[in-house]
């Protein structure tokens, strides 16, 4: 299986998860992610504190094509600070904070709708 680079082009599903990062397209990826409409991009955070509108950036340079963004908090359930949940509310998007297995499920199921999505990843062991 090839190794990801960091950035393949269209909307893929997330194939597995977990050993610190993801299969999808026909690859693996060592790290978190941002699966974006336009496509899948390596994403360099590692825990939750480092999710900030910064490196949440390229979501909302897509905001056009995104309704929901799913962030895949890690092993673990955190909340999703109230001043990033308006600042994504202002682009147009719905923020939905879950642990990492669920998100990456839930964009599987919301990309099969063919629904507006995107999910940023927190890669787990």
């Amino acid at each position: 299986m090839p190794r990801f680079e960091g950035f393949v082009p269209g909307r893929h599903p997330i194939d597995a998860f977990g050993a610190g990062g993801f299969r999808f397209a026909d690859m693996s990826h060592r790290g978190s992610i941002l699966a974006l409409p336009g496509g899948v991009h390596i994403w360099p955070v590692t825990s939750f504190a480092e999710v900030t509108i910064e490196s949440l950036q390229p979501v909302l340079d897509a905001a056009d094509t995104i309704d929901f963004l799913l962030i895949g908090t890690g092993r673990d359930i955190v909340f999703v600070p109230a001043a990033l949940r308006e600042r994504f509310r202002e682009a147009g998007i719905t923020i939905e904070g879950m642990a990492t297995g669920a998100a990456a499920r839930t964009y599987n199921v919301l990309v099969g709708e063919d629904r507006r999505v995107a999910a940023a990843l927190i890669a787990v062991e």
